[in-house]
């Protein structure tokens, strides 16, 4: 064994894959929600001060920020379903072996060359439309059109890939 290959390895059983590398998205995403909750709650001890006011003013801007909480509670809840669904998809595909490959060239920033994503997206649009059923087809287009740039038909496809695995 080379000492490069020495130096790689992570002491989580030789898989390369370190812990942070591993558990990094879902550190920050608890951290988001503790901080969105801690907002929530803020802002509803404010809602409740405000309605408990005489002046009609305050009231409607207290049931204003009594909405405000539940419509950000219903967005969080709603992207930590998509996220944890997608995950869900990404490990089922991982297992199968047909998870898209990332190698793409990048620019010196780090970016994918848009060239190529737009090459490799017509590959992924082609088997989606062959099997408009299957999800994992669906699921490597959103992953294409990620690459390409195009983040809201990433997701548009993703919602898509989801709706069709639990059909």
């Amino acid at each position: 064994m080379s000492n490069t290959e020495d130096t790689a390895r992570v002491p989580d059983g030789g898989s390369g894959v370190g812990w942070y590398t591993r558990h990094g998205a879902k550190i920050w995403v608890g951290v988001i929600i503790v901080l969105l909750v801690g907002y929530l709650i803020a802002t509803l001890q404010r809602a409740w001060l405000m309605l408990s006011e005489t002046d009609l003013v305050a009231k409607g801007l207290g049931v204003a920020l009594v909405i405000l909480p539940v419509i950000g509670a219903w967005a969080l809840s709603r992207e930590l379903l998509f996220g944890s669904r997608m995950s869900k998809l990404a490990r089922t595909l991982e297992a199968e072996g047909g998870l898209p490959v990332d190698n793409l060239p990048r620019t010196p920033g780090g970016r994918i060359v848009r060239e190529a994503a737009d090459r490799e997206f017509l590959k992924y649009k082609a088997e989606a439309e062959a099997a408009p059923e299957d999800w994992r087809s669906w699921f490597r287009l959103s992953c294409a059109y990620d690459a390409a740039g195009d983040r809201k038909r990433a997701r548009e496809s993703m919602r898509h890939a989801i709706g069709l695995s639990r059909s």
